[in-house]
């Protein structure tokens, strides 16, 4: 039996077993958080580096480069024959601990009553935190582990960290953006969608959200009219509903936004290349239309151009912006949507007195989106990493609708659908007894997660029998099973509600939208 003493540095020392970190940074890390959370005092003697290394099972230069570089940065101090001991100022100093003064009052402040913008009652797409968990994650919002271009977003970020670069994005930009990157976005992304702007009419953002927030922010107050697809994107409601202008629905159909109904509005967000959530696109003939009555309305369209580089068949449809030739359309894009919504890296288009003034929105906010960041993204687009992995996308996410589109016509043949142009997800309309959030909880049930789609309507019908698959998430191997345990699930709620399933509809008959 090994000493006490030897257990105990056993069990102080244990590497993390779920770490990024090589085996010394493991060893710094745990030696690290053992001294800031007061196990190794200030004075303790560690043991020596051939203690260690035999004690984990590591190479003594392995113990000896962990502890020369906490000795570097001030948490260890070597002492000449002696060894190796917590420094004396290795841990911060806390503020002491004192009682509350005599006769205080304990009682807290009222926050319900206190916050005046509340989005705690507002409907929003979400995911269980154990949503990787799920075998059948058809959701919004997640990366795909098989398509991240590690390598090649490695190299931009290593790259952005070479002393030469240093002066690019370290000092603070204030109101502006990294350069290089507004320079990518107007020399290469915009052309693509037939977009051509100066520098000064581009405004990054974190994000596509940050950019409905700010425009929100910029443009909308109680009496400002704002016309929404229905269904519709629920992030941008919500992020427009912070002040909390008057939302006006517009019925969407097979062509996107039916124009013909679109009542007097100040401004109208839209999703024209594929729709939120129906993945339908604007015909050319409506967007021409809604851009003429646009001008004759005196209203302003919002842009949100989703998904539109995820084009599997067919021309694309040009951007909104590209036709506008009075300056009545804000054009919101994605820098790293196609690369992971955790990156977070948005812009907008507008006239440069608006972009002015998002700057200084902006500034209060976040000052500026990460300037290492957008330094990294903008080396991923000029070396051309993003078109080849948008069109590795591009192929993974049609086989995969592909697929998808053949396991529903087997097992949920009832269900009606229509095969998208482009994009990554599927809108569905099961049979009218089926209220798609009460399918996502049985569903849950066989390990599958869908969007229900109650949460994309302003006025959601009851039974709402829409609901989205997103195909960004699962393996392409996955989705045929996952469509299956969906079935079962839909037979769990037919038995829970009494119905009987009638098995020989065409899932080719075209979606019937409420309104």
């Amino acid at each position: 039996m090994p000493p006490p003493r030897t257990v105990q540095w056993a069990q102080l020392f244990a590497l993390p077993a779920k770490s990024a970190l090589p085996k010394q940074g493991r060893l710094r890390q745990a030696i690290l958080e053992a001294i800031l959370d007061g196990r190794l005092t200030v004075g303790a003697h560690l043991p020596s580096s051939r203690e260690i290394a035999i004690l984990l099972g590591l190479s003594r230069n392995t113990v000896t480069s962990a502890y020369l570089q906490l000795v570097d940065e001030g948490f260890l101090e070597s002492r000449p024959r002696r060894g190796v001991f917590v420094a004396p100022n290795a841990r911060p100093v806390s503020a002491a601990q004192t009682e509350p003064l005599m006769g205080s009052s304990r009682q807290a402040p009222d926050w319900t009553g206190r916050v005046l913008r509340s989005l705690l009652n507002r409907p929003t797409l979400s995911k269980p935190e154990q949503w990787s968990a799920y075998p059948y994650p058809f959701i919004y919002g997640t990366y795909d582990t098989q398509l991240f271009p590690t390598e090649d977003f490695r190299e931009c970020c290593v790259r952005s960290l070479a002393r030469s670069q240093l002066p690019h994005w370290t000092p603070d930009l204030e109101i502006d953006d990294v350069p290089e990157l507004i320079e990518q976005i107007r020399t290469r992304l915009l052309p693509r969608r037939g977009v051509f702007s100066l520098k000064e009419e581009i405004l990054v953002t974190v994000g596509t959200q940050n950019a409905y927030y700010l425009l929100a922010e910029a443009l909308f107050d109680k009496g400002t009219r704002v016309g929404l697809e229905e269904p519709g994107h629920p992030h941008a409601r919500n992020s427009f509903s912070m002040r909390n202008p008057q939302f006006v629905e517009i019925a969407v159909d097979h062509e996107g936004l039916v124009v013909d109904a679109l009542p007097g509005v100040d401004y109208l967000f839209i999703t024209p290349s594929h729709q939120s959530p129906t993945t339908a696109t604007l015909s050319l003939d409506r967007r021409q239309w809604l851009l003429r009555k646009a001008e004759l309305q005196d209203f302003v369209i919002i842009e949100d151009d989703y998904e539109a580089e995820n084009l599997y068949e067919g021309e694309p449809m040009p951007a909104l912006k590209s036709l506008d030739r009075s300056g009545r359309v804000i054009y919101i894009g994605s820098v790293s949507k196609s690369l992971s919504p955790a990156l977070r890296l948005g812009y907008i288009v507008a006239p440069r007195a608006l972009i002015h003034e998002l700057r200084l929105i902006r500034h209060t906010m976040v000052r500026h989106p990460s300037a290492f960041l957008q330094h990294a993204y903008a080396l991923f687009l000029s070396l051309g990493h993003h078109e080849s992995h948008t069109r590795r996308v591009n192929q993974a996410m049609q086989q995969r609708l592909n697929l998808a589109a053949q396991a529903l016509r087997e097992h949920l043949p009832e269900f009606q659908f229509s095969m998208p142009q482009g994009g990554a997800s599927l809108w569905l309309q099961a049979p009218v007894w089926v209220d798609a959030a009460e399918l996502g909880e049985m569903a849950r049930a066989h390990g599958v997660l869908i969007e229900a789609g109650d949460v994309f309507f302003g006025k959601p019908p009851y039974p709402c029998p829409f609901f989205r698959m997103r195909l960004s998430s699962i393996a392409a191997n996955q989705i045929a099973a996952g469509i299956h345990a969906l079935g079962l699930a839909v037979n769990d709620l037919a038995r829970a509600r009494g119905e009987k399933r009638d098995m020989t509809a065409s899932a080719a008959t075209p979606l019937a939208l409420p309104g």
